[in-house]
């Protein structure tokens, strides 16, 4: 398996794909707030970005907010973020956060395992590697039926929840800034604009350049 961990890059891109806007936030503690009712302390926020990407990793954060700490100023789902205010609350999210943990899963295993069992494979690895460990786990629309933890799969979680809202920017924060700098790998594919979605600007490229190392072969559009 290749995987990584906490790698630390230092640019940012936008998507093409995402209407960039500081909207309203409706972020909430209601379910840590329950979680914490219930007994539990170490309540983890899960996301992954790049589900739908036709190059690139697909990137799991999971994130415990010190919730004896005021929740960072404008904290929402992250493609709600412009790409300078992720970076604003990447940085105080890490600094704040009791503790965070980052894992991707590779174009070539995606291939291997599929998209669904790569997403959990990494959203699993970065949950087990959170130190302090998690006891309650807050997941973006999947469920992780191999932990045996207990948990909560909430749709459009990283819009209404402060731990999974968390999740949500670093993975995307980490995830633009590692296909940033891929893209001085293979300048011609534009990752630095798409970040590896299927843009017309992406498309255009696989058709002129065929597919690169990065793109995951078994998906529609990077088929030839």
């Amino acid at each position: 398996m290749k995987e990584k961990i906490n790698v630390e890059l230092s640019a940012t891109v936008e998507d093409e794909q995402s209407p960039i806007a500081n909207r309203q936030s409706q972020i909430t503690l209601d379910f840590e707030n329950q979680a914490i009712a219930d007994g539990y302390k170490f309540i983890a926020g899960v996301d992954e970005v790049g589900r739908g990407c036709l190059a690139g990793a697909v990137v799991a954060a999971a994130v415990v907010l010190d919730l004896s700490k005021p929740l960072p100023e404008g904290l929402n789902d992250s493609k709600k973020l412009s790409a300078k205010r992720r970076e604003t609350l990447d940085a105080q999210i890490r600094e704040n956060a009791i503790s965070f943990a980052i894992a991707q899963i590779e174009a070539d295993e995606i291939d291997r395992i599929n998209i669904l069992q790569a997403t959990k494979k990494a959203m699993i690895s970065a949950v087990g590697r959170l130190n302090p460990a998690a006891d309650f786990l807050l997941i973006d629309a999947l469920q992780l039926k191999e932990l045996d933890l207990p948990q909560k799969a909430i749709i459009h979680g990283d819009a209404i929840s402060a731990s999974i809202a968390a999740a949500s920017i670093i993975a995307k924060t980490y995830r633009d800034n590692l296909m940033n700098e891929l893209d001085k790998t293979y300048p011609e594919y534009g990752f630095s604009s798409h970040v590896g979605y299927g843009t017309k600007t992406h498309f255009a490229a696989l058709r002129k350049h065929g597919a690169c190392p990065l793109h995951r072969r078994t998906f529609r559009g990077v088929l030839a």
